[in-house]
């Protein structure tokens, strides 16, 4: 389907350039469909062209009239190239291990299509609306998650089905590759020179998925604030802390974004009141959430525009110029910048989840909180939120672990061509774990928090507190006798992930800020 013949209310389009980490979640995770624009399009076609008039002229090509590694030395001739592209995606696809989501499958398989867009590639527009006419039909090829050095691997098995191998699933079945793609009324395509090569390389699968963590951090950032807010009213902390002034000399933006946001959804609470102020100063995990949640911020907001600016770069080896009809050879596959800015994203999400966890700690703690121990209306007979704090505890260790980074790590491959590798995609994968075990963190320190304001008046809380509170109460009653509580933290992290507490809290004027 062409571009003009479109509704631009329910699809993405893949356009020269500006795409975006929210374009990729509303592909990968909402199903919209995508559509290539009219220009790409014409990039595609000519990029083509240059790779067969190369063909012609008999040129000597990385991957197209050389083998590719280390058998890049070894000469072929036109009219085995065909059966080099043939053979590179069945030789690649050698990935172990679960397979990767659904979401995550789409998410690659959409950057697959944004790499081939950019129009320097010289693959066949055909073989570009297969592998779009599978991500829209929902042909989700089985895709090993472990066994990528940075790229090649996801990108062989999702080519595997294209052109008629590997396994795919299809309204909930796996089938072999040709099945899954009758099932949609599409036919296995016959690759051609260089085409294989094209469809494996790149930096796609690191930033598919570090796109789906930055998306998702982003709305852990609002939900960490809120989290502390309501930490700050059962801990009846010191809102001096929060004043516009002091983060008017921390020149971060992210300090001034999170005390702002604490001010906005504390208003209206009696901690405002002058009775508040016997506390002088409260522990770090409360005073320093502007720093701390700021710091986070800003990390993100970094990463962000590394993630989009590898979005928009043309990642394939070689590169087809069409403006000087050439190919060169080029590292634009090597994933550096991304590898090492998704690992800043886990560190920085670690610190998030390490400062949840200590309030958590407080809050549970009666000799900090001055409340009962462990939140429990009826200490000693029942353990009340002992051991969440305990779980909490054991994921911020787990990150403390994921945050050690994967792009200082490196180890030759092709008999020493590729000497040295990014470890992109294990840095996002751990990105990925790292979100997950923050936003567990989060939920539970909801869980505590909203307890801790079951013992002061529900009169005397922020107007952005009450709408949080709300808005878990109608789903996790308050804690009134020990009871298996596994199912709480599942429902408000649920609840999280689903941005249904953000959307309560801006939903009374409480509108956060990430930047």
């Amino acid at each position: 389907m062409k571009e003009h013949e479109i509704n631009s209310q329910e699809y993405v389009t893949i356009r020269p350039d500006g795409f975006g980490v929210d374009d990729l979640h509303r592909i990968a995770r909402r199903r919209h469909h995508v559509y290539i624009s009219d220009d790409s399009r014409r990039e595609i076609r000519e990029s083509r062209r240059v790779v067969d008039d190369l063909l012609r002229q008999n040129a000597i090509v990385y991957g197209i009239t050389t083998g590719v590694g280390d058998n890049s030395k070894i000469r072929i001739g036109p009219e085995e190239s065909a059966q080099l592209q043939l053979s590179l995606v069945r030789s690649h696809a050698s990935g172990v291990g679960e397979p990767l989501s659904a979401d995550e499958t789409r998410a690659v398989m959409a950057m697959m299509v944004r790499n081939l867009s950019l129009g320097y590639s010289g693959i066949r527009e055909e073989v570009v609306d297969l592998l779009l006419n599978m991500l829209n039909g929902d042909v989700l090829p089985r895709v090993p998650r472990k066994g990528s050095l940075g790229y090649l691997s996801y990108q062989a098995h999702i080519a595997s089905v294209l052109i008629g191998e590997g396994v795919a699933r299809v309204d909930g079945s796996e089938l072999p590759g040709a099945e899954a793609l009758e099932r949609r009324g599409l036919r296995p395509i016959a690759l051609q020179a260089k085409e294989g090569l094209s469809l494996l390389n790149g930096t796609c699968d690191m930033v598919a998925l570090g796109g789906l963590a930055v998306h998702d951090a982003l709305s852990l950032l609002k939900s960490a604030d809120i989290s502390s807010a309501v930490s700050v009213e059962g801990l009846r902390g010191n809102l001096t802390a929060f004043d516009a002034r002091i983060g008017a000399v921390k020149k971060h933006k992210g300090v001034g974004a999170t005390a702002a946001n604490l001010r906005t959804m504390l208003a209206g609470s009696s901690l405002g009141e002058a009775n508040s102020q016997d506390k002088v100063q409260d522990a770090l995990s409360v005073r320093s959430i502007p720093q701390v949640h700021g710091a986070a911020k800003d990390m993100t907001r970094f990463v962000k525009s590394v993630i989009e600016d590898e979005m928009n770069s043309a990642t394939d080896n070689p590169l087809v110029f069409t403006e000087d009809e050439m190919s060169l050879s080029s590292s634009n596959c090597h994933g550096e910048s991304v590898a090492m800015a998704l690992d800043l994203l886990a560190i920085a999400l670690t610190e998030l989840s390490s400062i949840s966890e200590r309030r958590t700690f407080r809050l549970t703690s009666a000799h900090h909180s001055g409340l009962p121990p462990f939140l429990s209306p009826n200490p000693g007979t029942d353990s009340g939120y002992m051991i969440p704090q305990y779980t909490a505890a054991a994921l911020v260790s787990d990150n403390k672990r994921l945050a050690q980074p994967a792009s200082v790590d490196s180890i030759p491959s092709a008999a020493g061509q590729e000497d040295h590798v990014s470890m992109g995609t294990s840095s996002a994968l751990k990105s990925l774990e790292v979100v997950e075990n923050v936003s567990q963190v989060i939920a539970i320190e909801l869980l505590c928090a909203c307890q801790a304001v079951e013992f002061i008046s529900s009169d005397s809380i922020g107007r952005g507190v009450a709408a949080a509170y709300d808005s878990i109460r109608a789903i996790v009653p308050r804690l009134k006798n020990d009871r298996p509580v596994h199912s709480d933290i599942e429902a408000i992290h649920s609840m999280i992930v689903s941005e249904e507490i953000v959307d309560a809290v801006e939903l009374v004027g409480s509108t956060l800020r990430t930047v």
